[in-house]
C-alpha cells in the first residue's frame, strides 16, 4: 500500500457532541478539526475531560445525588436554592450528613 494517508470525514453524530461540548466549555471548534474524523475525537477527548466552565456555580450531578440521598434519609426536601449554588449545596450536605 502506499504511504498516502486517507482521512475518514467525521459523523455527524461527532460533530453534534463536538459542538455540544464547544457550547458547554465556551470554547470554538475549529474548522480543520471537524473534517477529519480522528482529529475531531481527539479534540473531542480533552474538551470532554474539561471540567465545566468556571462561571457554572450549579452543584454537580454527584453533589445533588449525594444530597438527594441524604434528603431520603433524614426525610427532608433539599432547599430549591441548593440546586442552583454549588457552595449552598455543599454547606446543606456537609449540614445533614
Amino acid at each position: 500500500m502506499d504511504s498516502i494517508t486517507y482521512s475518514l470525514p467525521a459523523t455527524p453524530k461527532q460533530i453534534a457532541y463536538a459542538r455540544s461540548l464547544a457550547l458547554r466549555n465556551r470554547t470554538p471548534l475549529p474548522w480543520e478539526v471537524q473534517q477529519n474524523r480522528r482529529a475531531l475525537s481527539a479534540w473531542i477527548d480533552a474538551q470532554a475531560r474539561r471540567a465545566p466552565t468556571a462561571g457554572d456555580n450549579r452543584p454537580t450531578s454527584r453533589q445533588v445525588a449525594f444530597a438527594e440521598r441524604l434528603a431520603r434519609i433524614k426525610r427532608r426536601d433539599v432547599p430549591d436554592e441548593c440546586f442552583r449554588d454549588k457552595g449552598l449545596m455543599s454547606k446543606w450536605i456537609d449540614g445533614n450528613k
